[in-house]
C-alpha cells in the first residue's frame, strides 16, 4: 500500500549569527553531534554522517542530495521547520528560501511552524554555565497583523507547483498548539487570507503526542493533568475543537509510559531535572514501539509518525531516554505496524510524518551514517514504495 511519507527536515546545519553570538562563531549542531560520547556499554554515540558527510545547507548540491535520496526511499516530500518568532523576526530560513527562489530540488515541501522560544536549552543541556538557559529568541504572538504578515510571507511557497496539498489545500502544521493561547484566531484570520488571495484553504494540522501532560482550559490557559495512556481520543478532540482540520500524532511518551510504567516514567523526568547528573534511562526500541500507537490513530484525520530511533544525548545528556536497538530492521517492522493502521483510510489521507529526516542531535534521522550505511533508507523504500 503506498503511504503518503512527509519528512520533518531540520535546517538547522548553517551558521547564523544568533547562534554564533551564544556558542562561538560557525556553530551548528554538528559540533554537538561530532562531541558526543557513549554513556553506558553498548551505547552507540557518537552518530557520524555518511554519503553526505556534515554538510553545510548553505550548498545547493546538499540539498540536491538530499531530495533524490528521500525520492529514492518513497518520501514523497519534506516538511522544513519554519522558526517565525513573530514581529516578523525569522531564524534558520535560509536554506529554505533558497529552495523557493531556485526551484530546486524540484521535490514535494510543506512548512511545520516551530512556534517555540529559542534558548540555551533548545541545542544544549548540562553544560555548566549554559544550564541556566539563556534567552535567545522569544516566541511572540504580537497579533492579527503578524498573522497577516506572516501568511503573506508564506503566500509563495503555498502558491509553488511543489507544495504538498492535502484535500487540494497547502498542508500547514503547528508544532505548539497547546502554548499557542490565540491558536483558533491565528487559524481563522489565515483561512480568510486564504479566501482572499484565491486558496482554497489551508489544511491546519496539529503536532502532538498521543498522550499529553496538559490540557487548555477554555480561556486558553494550561493545567496539569495525568496522561491517558488508553485513549488519545480527548487530546485530538480538544485539537480537533480549535479548527485544526488534522492532528499529527507523535507516541514516544505513550510507548514510553506503558513501557516502563506510567508513574514511574513521570517520576524520572522529574528527578531528571532535579539531579541531571543520574545515568539515562535506557529502552529498548522495539519493545516500547509496539506501544507508540493510540487505537484513535486510525482516524481519518490523524496523521501518525514514524519515529526511526531516540538519543538526545548530545543536546540533552542525561535528561531524556536513549532507545537502544534502533535497528534498520526493527524499524521496517515500526514501518509495517504503521501502515496496517493507515490502511483503510483514504489515499490524501494515509499520511505518515517521518519524525526525522535529519534530526542528528536526536539521533532521530534517516540519512546514511557511518554504523548503519542506507539501512534506514532501504527499510522505507521496502515497505512503503
Amino acid at each position: 500500500m503506498k503511504a503518503r511519507v512527509i519528512a520533518y527536515y531540520l535546517p538547522q546545519f548553517h551558521p547564523i549569527p544568533e547562534n554564533d553570538a551564544v556558542w562561538g562563531k560557525g556553530f551548528t549542531e554538528w559540533v554537538s553531534v561530532a562531541s558526543a560520547r557513549p554513556f553506558f556499554k553498548g551505547h552507540y554515540q557518537p552518530h557520524i554522517p555518511a554519503d553526505l558527510g556534515f554538510y553545510d545547507l548553505r550548498m545547493p548540491e546538499v540539498r540536491e542530495q538530499q531530495a533524490e535520496l528521500a525520492r529514492e526511499a518513497g518520501v514523497e516530500g519534506f516538511c522544513y521547520w519554519h522558526y517565525w518568532l513573530g514581529n516578523g523576526r525569522m531564524l534558520l530560513q535560509r536554506p529554505f528560501e533558497e529552495v523557493l527562489k531556485s526551484g530546486k530540488p524540484d521535490f514535494p515541501f510543506c512548512l511545520a511552524w516551530a512556534n517555540h522560544s529559542w534558548t540555551t536549552k533548545t541545542w544544549v543541556r548540562g553544560k555548566g554555565k549554559m544550564d541556566s538557559q539563556t534567552m535567545i529568541a522569544e516566541q511572540l504572538y504580537p497579533g492579527d497583523e503578524d498573522y497577516i504578515n506572516h501568511f503573506n510571507y508564506c503566500l509563495a511557497a503555498f502558491r509553488d507547483h511543489r507544495y504538498i496539498t492535502v484535500d487540494g489545500k497547502p498542508l500547514f502544521a503547528v508544532y505548539d498548539p497547546y502554548r499557542f493561547t490565540d491558536v483558533a484566531r491565528f487559524i481563522q484570520v489565515w483561512r480568510e487570507q486564504a479566501r482572499v488571495h484565491g486558496l482554497p484553504g489551508i489544511h491546519f494540522v496539529a503536532i502532538a503526542n498521543t498522550t499529553s501532560t496538559v490540557k487548555r482550559r477554555e480561556d486558553g490557559s494550561l493545567e496539569r493533568v495525568m496522561p491517558n495512556v488508553q485513549s488519545s481520543q480527548e487530546v485530538y478532540d480538544d485539537l480537533l475543537a480549535l479548527g485544526f482540520d488534522a492532528v499529527n500524532s507523535f507516541g514516544k511518551p505513550r510507548a514510553e509510559m506503558i513501557y516502563g510504567g506510567r508513574t514511574r516514567r513521570l517520576v524520572q523526568k522529574a528527578l531528571r531535572k532535579l539531579f541531571p547528573q543520574l545515568p539515562a534511562v535506557i529502552l529498548d526500541y522495539p519493545k516500547a514501539m509496539r506501544h507508540f500507537y493510540a487505537p484513535e490513530d486510525a482516524w481519518e484525520n490523524v496523521y501518525p509518525s514514524l519515529m526511526p530511533g531516540w538519543d538526545r544525548s548530545p543536546r540533552a545528556g542525561n535528561y531524556d531516554g536513549v532507545f537502544v536497538n534502533s535497528t534498520p530492521a526493527h524499524f521496517k517492522q515500526h514501518i509495517v505496524n504503521a501502515l496496517q493502521l493507515i490502511g483503510d483510510k483514504q489515499p490524501q489521507h494515509r499520511i505518515l510524518f517521518l519524525r526525522s529526516w535529519n534530526e542528528w542531535g536526536e539521533g532521530n534521522y534517516v540519512e546514511p551514517d557511518q554504523k548503519y550505511g542506507h539501512g534506514f533508507l532501504d527499510a522505507l523504500k521496502d515497505t512503503i514504495r
